[in-house]
């Protein structure tokens, strides 16, 4: 073997030694920029290329929603335009003409991600989508995201749109103290009732608040360009951060951000995303589907948020 072959194996397997040896050592993950803070206090933990710009996709949700939460009147009704639908790819094809109210959208943003969702309430909002950018942009300044530059409400591709890790993590940390916000961000299953009447439970997009139980939420995110996107919280022992990763894969970045929590809560490294797979595969864990889902996701609905409610006209 070549000395140029052999050195990144060699560098790879001392590192694997010494995040071994000392425990305190972060997890190696992957992910173009990378920042782990303090909830409370806001202190880097760790970080990685926190200041590159790059597009962030949906996880530019959680500004969004702070936004909508923070202009209040959530029981307004949204009467759905055409405009709201002209988007792709993640809908819930609501129709023009039908109406729900600002709380039952901001539910279905957050747990499903569905982007004409996000049209709608920054239509509602801002009057027009535009204003509601700059509605975006001047919230980012105002919590010490200077490096970004919000064009649309969803995380759709849009040029010169863009972010950093760094940013991310002031307007997730926002968003984490927001009372309205966080109940929702940890909900697992929702029961979004159409304005027909028919029920269609929404499964949360984080699959690493799904799937372990320090993980309390907050959102995911994925356009070509951004590559997979999450930005997570965990608590544990009354301690409570953030981990933003950027620029990931599907494969890691679910795994990772609970890799990271972990670190960060000062649990052990274990594997539960593996162990679940592997529990799936034997019959020992199920996802609820159908009629199992929606009984999940009834038993949940009356607490998540004092502002969704049961139906929508």
């Amino acid at each position: 073997m070549s000395l140029r072959r052999f050195l990144p194996t060699a560098l790879l397997l001392i590192s694997s030694a010494l995040r071994a040896a000392n425990p305190d050592l972060p997890p190696d993950v992957k992910g173009a920029s990378v920042v782990v803070i303090d909830a409370a206090s806001g202190d880097v933990l760790y970080q990685r290329n926190p200041g590159e710009r790059r597009p962030v996709a949906s996880t530019q949700k959680l500004l969004t929603s702070l936004i909508v939460a923070e202009q209040g009147n959530l029981g307004k009704e949204v009467v759905i335009e055409p405009i709201d639908e002209i988007t792709e790819p993640t809908t819930l094809q609501l129709k023009p003409g039908s109406s729900y109210t600002r709380g039952a959208l901001l539910t279905a943003l957050l747990v499903k991600s569905a982007n004409d969702v996000a049209r709608a309430l920054g239509r509602d909002v801002g009057g027009s989508l535009d204003s509601f950018a700059d509605m975006m942009n001047r919230r980012a300044a105002a919590l010490g995201a200077t490096s970004s530059h919000f064009l649309n409400p969803n995380g759709l591709p849009a040029e010169d749109q863009y972010s950093t890790a760094a940013d991310m993590s002031k307007i997730a940390r926002a968003a984490y103290a927001n009372q309205t916000l966080r109940p929702i961000m940890a909900t697992k299953y929702h029961p979004f009732r159409y304005a027909d009447g028919h029920l269609h439970v929404l499964r949360n997009t984080n699959q690493t608040m799904r799937e372990n139980w320090f993980c309390t939420g907050m959102k995911t995110g994925y356009t070509d360009k951004a590559k997979h996107c999450l930005v997570s919280s965990g608590e544990h022992g009354g301690r409570e951060v953030i981990c933003v990763i950027l620029g990931s894969s599907k494969d890691r970045v679910f795994t990772d951000s609970a890799r990271m929590l972990r670190w960060a809560l000062g649990l052990p490294q274990e594997a539960p995303a593996a162990v679940t797979s592997r529990s799936r595969k034997k019959g020992k864990v199920k996802t609820p589907k159908g009629q199992a889902a929606q009984k999940t996701a009834k038993k949940h609905f009356y607490n998540v948020n004092r502002y969704t409610p049961s139906s929508s006209r």
